[in-house]
């Protein structure tokens, strides 16, 4: 297992923010994930650094990443089991290599894993709760290795039993997906690719979207309504391509886009009554 000192999490970071923490561990294994957190109090767990935002310079806590490490994918004919520190977009390809529909909608959706199943990601209509199985998480109440079966997860919309109980580690996740032709995987693949690449500003540094879908409403259409396209704070913007995202368009702290987020749900609130929720995790 790797580990470094007063580490740079810059490129560990979607948003691209500025950030280091004192110490940083990559373990490879189970046993090493579980050691990092036996014997380390208050450790926060870094996944590909997508939809999250780093709002400290700098973290005196511990940090461990999983991120190009921890990541064995095995198939095994109709299920893909895979550790969570798995990329989406790679196991995606590997569904594709062997003609295996359901996980489309993921491959150019930046997620790891573990992620995916703690905030129920999905896309297109699909969730990653469609074609799970059960996961394998650490359990830091007790220490103790468990199970648990996908209808004990109290999924929701962006949310799940992993999300809610923030002392559950995700581990492993088991997802049974079914045999399809091969071409038509790939042409819907690179079609949602091509969709998102239109609507997208994938030209900056950004986590994604920003807020939860409110019942009744969509975000991108809120932000055009009130005329928020392009609002900026520091280096951070509101992006004129979709106003669903928060751009780092020139050095942008994460207190620049915590402060663009608080003035969007006051406003929001203000004028429309919807109190907007905040999908992206903040550290």
């Amino acid at each position: 297992m790797k580990s470094y000192k007063n580490f740079d999490l810059t490129n560990y970071n979607s948003y691209r923010i500025v950030a280091s923490c004192k110490e940083v561990f990559f373990p490879n294994t189970e046993e090493e994930v579980i050691d990092c957190f036996v014997n380390n109090e208050n450790l926060i767990l870094l996944g590909s650094g997508h939809n999250i935002i780093l709002s400290k310079e700098f973290y005196e806590n511990k940090f461990i990443v999983f991120n190009g490490n921890f990541n064995n994918i095995i198939v095994s004919n109709d299920i893909i089991e895979a550790e969570s520190g798995a990329w989406m977009g790679d196991l995606s390809q590997i569904a594709l290599d062997n003609s295996l529909t359901g996980l489309e909608m993921f491959y150019d959706i930046p997620s790891s894993l573990g992620g995916a199943v703690v905030m129920n990601a999905g896309a297109s209509g699909q969730e990653i709760k469609d074609f799970l199985i059960k996961v394998k998480y650490l359990d830091l109440a007790d220490g103790v290795v468990k199970v648990m079966h996908k209808d004990e997860m109290s999924f929701e919309y962006r949310n799940s039993f992993f999300q809610k109980n923030t002392n559950k580690i995700v581990l492993k996740a088991w997802l049974k997906l079914e045999k399809f032709d091969k071409e038509k995987i790939a042409f819907k693949m690179e079609s949602l690719k091509a969709n998102r690449w239109g609507k997208q500003p994938k030209a900056f540094p950004n986590g994604g979207s920003v807020f939860k879908r409110p019942e009744g409403y969509f975000v991108g259409a809120i932000i055009d309504e009130l005329n928020l396209k392009g609002y900026t704070v520091g280096g951070a913007k509101i992006s004129n391509k979709h106003g669903g995202f928060i751009i780092n368009y020139e050095n942008a702290t994460g207190s620049d886009i915590l402060n663009i987020i608080y003035h969007v749900k006051n406003l929001v609130y203000e004028k429309l009554g919807v109190s907007l929720e905040v999908e992206q995790r903040i550290i």
